[in-house]
């Protein structure tokens, strides 16, 4: 840290000697010293000759050159100038101009002697500064502890939370799996159903079908004998000798009766009430559940007629 002295040397190094303020922009002449750029240019016009404000040399030309480190090391010192500046302006009274020795715990706020006799803090309690900052410390170190074990206690329950999150997703995921797991039995457990249940409507359809397609056949059989019996018949009816007419007329009743059958339609319907759709799902929906109650994961098989 800079003295005061060392402060004030180093300022006199930065300090235009024309505008007597710090330099801008400077430059150096060929004789050594520097100016302000802007400084120098109006003196030489004001002059109308190019010498050296300080040593009175005189140059054919005006060649100023930059002095890069010398405008960093204004910078610098005129910063460490006005930190010093507001470091003295914040230790003294703004209204006494006196050193701030006292805290007047009332206000809440750094005062100076003179200030504790002043009629607005005559009835306040006053503490020397060095006395408040240990005892203003105390206190904040407590809130600190305290702040300290909440911030611990905070981040165990965050952990804890972190946990419970962690919990619950693994949960999720393990349901998840067991979900699609259960809707894959179930899927199977359907498909084996429709199976079984179109191969149940595929063989009560050829039963019904079978007899049908005899009885049609019998039918057939009939209509073929009885269209031969009519042929015959017109044959007879054609027929110009008695004798014979009346021979062949004592076979006609018993030939057609021997050969004719007595039959009717057969008539016979598939069973619908049972492949209706709501007696499927509610039978499918109640098997299913049987299926998964138990615990089955094997292949299941059922039947609807049970």
């Amino acid at each position: 840290m800079a003295s005061k002295e060392q402060a004030e040397s180093l300022t006199e190094e930065v300090i235009c000697s024309i505008c007597l303020d710090f330099f801008a922009d400077p430059v150096s002449l060929e004789c050594g010293h520097n100016f302000c750029r802007s400084c120098i240019t109006r003196y030489w016009e004001r002059e109308e000759r190019n010498s050296c404000p300080e040593c009175r040399e005189e140059f054919a030309d005006r060649t100023l050159r930059a002095s890069r480190a010398l405008a960093n090391l204004t910078q610098k010192v005129r910063n460490l100038n006005l930190n010093r500046e507001g470091k003295e302006s914040k230790r003294h009274c703004e209204e006494h101009e006196e050193e701030l020795k006292l805290f007047c715990e009332t206000d809440k706020t750094l005062i100076c002697v003179i200030c504790a006799v002043a009629e607005e803090h005559r009835e306040h309690r006053f503490r020397p500064i060095k006395e408040a900052v240990n005892i203003y410390k105390d206190q904040l170190k407590s809130s600190l502890d305290s702040l300290t074990k909440k911030n611990l206690d905070f981040q165990e329950k965050e952990q804890q939370q972190k946990e419970k999150i962690s919990g619950v997703q693994e949960q999720s995921h393990s349901l998840q799996s067991h979900i699609t797991s259960q809707f894959a039995e179930l899927r199977q457990i359907i498909t084996e159903k429709e199976q079984s249940l179109l191969r149940d409507l595929r063989e009560e359809e050829k039963r019904i079908l079978d007899t049908m397609e005899k009885n049609l056949l019998a039918l057939q059989e009939n209509i073929r004998i009885i269209q031969e019996e009519i042929t015959k018949l017109k044959e007879q009816m054609d027929q110009k000798d008695g004798v014979i007419f009346l021979k062949e007329e004592a076979h006609w009743n018993r030939r057609i009766n021997d050969n004719v059958q007595e039959l009717a339609v057969t008539d016979e319907t598939l069973p619908v009430e049972k492949f209706d759709h709501l007696y499927l799902l509610n039978t499918v929906l109640r098997e299913t559940l049987d299926a998964i109650n138990r615990g089955k994961t094997t292949k299941i098989h059922f039947s609807l007629f049970n």
